[in-house]
């Protein structure tokens, strides 16, 4: 059974008398070294010279820098833009002021493990990996609380990498909540295969082809959005705080009935046949040379699918509804 560690099992004086380099501040980067300056620790954050983004770092009390300069004063440098972009601001940015005995670390495998960014020897590399967006993580720590995170060592050039990424844990308030620990490879892979398959695509997905075959079959798309839609979050609240028994013994029992024998009807032995695929080509990395690809296009792909989605009626539809549901917007 994987071990779960918490504050006691940090030590933050490792941290004490090094400099962290947080290169980028959007919701991560913000969350992180918010929290990691809260904590005591000396934060600089390493951003595009004069962009929104420099605004921001500053307005909210942190010494900003560009990520040239950030990198090579930091002892620690969290990578913390968008995977598609981390490979390029390494290699022109960073690569120059990795020097032996400093830490390179991140909150996603993916570049590492594709090899988009490869590290000398010499330095540690680690990931601390929150299982929440950045602004849960920065809110959590202001309640007193934190994100539950995973960490990983790659390389242990010091014989402390591990130290280190526990005490930046703490830092970002983790530890509170529970660190687990993995491998690049298996963060890596398998979240990029829930991303895919259920929490961001197969969800998705099978919510609008449910609201499609509601309103084609001539029922309201009002109505089709709320039984399809609206209600997702109840049941996605009841499986988070309990587990699926929670969620069915809350149900009615039409609904578990219903929901347990016709399920596997919907979700069946062709869409596991789906899922293994996906599966594959994120584990041979045709998935993210696809994604590598895309990018240095400026996306493409990615573009058009993005306005589909927007132009999609569901989303019309759930705008005018939520509008009118005071409660989602209480401000």
């Amino acid at each position: 059974m994987v071990k779960i560690y918490y504050d006691k099992d940090a030590d933050s004086k490792i941290l004490k008398k090094k400099t962290i380099a947080v290169i980028g501040y959007g919701s991560q980067g913000a969350g992180q070294a918010q929290n990691l300056k809260d904590s005591g620790l000396n934060v600089i954050v390493g951003v595009r010279q004069d962009g929104e983004s420099w605004a921001q770092a500053k307005a909210d009390g942190l010494t900003v820098m560009t990520m040239s300069e950030a990198a090579k004063k930091a002892d620690v440098i969290q990578m913390l833009v968008p995977d598609e972009i981390q490979g390029a601001i390494y290699a022109s940015e960073i690569a120059p002021n990795m020097k032996k005995g400093k830490a390179l670390c991140f909150s996603h495998g993916f570049n590492i493990h594709y090899n988009q960014i490869v590290p000398p020897k010499d330095v540690d590399v680690i990931m601390v990996a929150p299982k929440g967006p950045g602004f849960l993580v920065r809110r959590t720590y202001t309640e007193g609380n934190g994100v539950p995170a995973l960490i990983a060592i790659y390389q242990d050039a010091t014989g402390k990498a591990r130290d280190i990424g526990m005490a930046y844990a703490k830092g970002i308030g983790a530890t509170r909540a529970g660190v687990l620990e993995t491998t690049f490879k298996e963060e890596t892979e398998t979240d990029l295969f829930g991303e895919q398959v259920d929490l961001c695509g197969g969800v998705t997905c099978l919510m609008k082809a449910a609201f499609e075959t509601l309103v084609a079959a001539g029922y309201q798309p009002e109505i089709a959005y709320f039984e399809t839609f609206h209600e997702m979050k109840l049941i996605v609240d009841l499986i988070h705080e309990g587990g699926l028994s929670k969620m069915w013994y809350y149900v009615s029992n039409t609904a578990e009935y219903g929901g347990l024998t016709v399920g596997p009807k919907i979700i069946n032995e062709l869409s596991k046949q789906a899922m293994k695929e996906a599966l594959r080509r994120i584990q041979s990395g045709e998935f993210a040379k696809e994604f590598v690809l895309e990018s240095r296009a400026n996306r493409p792909v990615l573009n058009a699918l993005e306005r589909q989605e927007n132009e999609h009626q569901v989303e019309k539809v759930g705008k005018e509804l939520r509008s009118m549901m005071k409660w989602l917007n209480p401000e």
